[in-house]
């Protein structure tokens, strides 16, 4: 039994596979302007918000869509690809469930929209749901998981948030969290109260408090 008053989730990368989805939407979004969209390009984005990426799309294909109506052709793309399959990432659906058998509170906290999320927590156990279009300031600040901590009634002093992205890892930290990182598809730097594993896969509740 972990002795962490609350367990918050990263999404993008750390439950659930999305990442070659977003590079796919977004390079699907540029060959229909007729520009190119590299896998540099794509890794530039993972961890940021929406609102951030569609700004960088924008800029970096230098095409006359708002960044607010590239996000929405991403989120419609997500969440159409989310409805028909959801790629788990290794451990992580075994370790919510157990955690939610152990009576940890759960939460999530990410950057993607609620129409993102819903696909994915419709089979979850999370009390509380924090999403990229309810805050206004996102991940790399605070406020997303210190806004989780509340919804779910602990202080954030004493949760653990599991990260896979440098972004995520700062916010988490920043929130005054400890961080448990599995990388995917970036490098996460070291730091304070972080810890980085290669994988979740047969790491039971008992297992959190130990890594730290």
């Amino acid at each position: 039994m972990t002795e962490y008053a609350a367990v918050l989730w990263d999404l993008d990368g750390t439950i659930v596979d999305t990442e070659p989805l977003w590079m796919a939407a977004e390079h699907e979004l540029a060959a229909e302007h007729g520009k190119i969209w590299t896998e540099e390009d794509g890794l530039a984005l993972v961890g940021n918000s929406l609102i951030a990426s569609g700004h960088y799309i924008r800029e970096r294909l230098e095409i006359d869509m708002s960044a607010e109506d590239i996000v929405d052709y991403l989120v419609g793309e997500l969440a159409a690809s989310l409805t028909e399959h959801i790629d788990w990432r290794p451990g992580a659906r075994d370790l919510i469930e157990a955690l939610d058998d152990a009576g940890v509170p759960q939460a999530l906290v990410t950057m993607s929209y609620a129409t993102i999320a819903a696909p994915v927590t419709a089979s979850l156990p999370f009390k509380a749901v924090v999403t990229g279009d309810i805050v206004s300031r996102p991940k790399p600040f605070p406020d997303p998981y210190l806004l989780a901590a509340e919804l779910l009634g602990v202080d954030a002093v004493q949760c653990l948030a599991i990260e896979d992205s440098g972004t995520g890892a700062t916010s988490a930290n920043a929130a005054g969290c400890d961080v448990l990182v599995v990388p995917h598809f970036v490098n996460v730097p070291e730091a304070e109260r972080r810890v980085q594993i290669p994988t979740l896969e047969g790491l039971g509740p008992a297992d959190l408090q130990t890594l730290f």
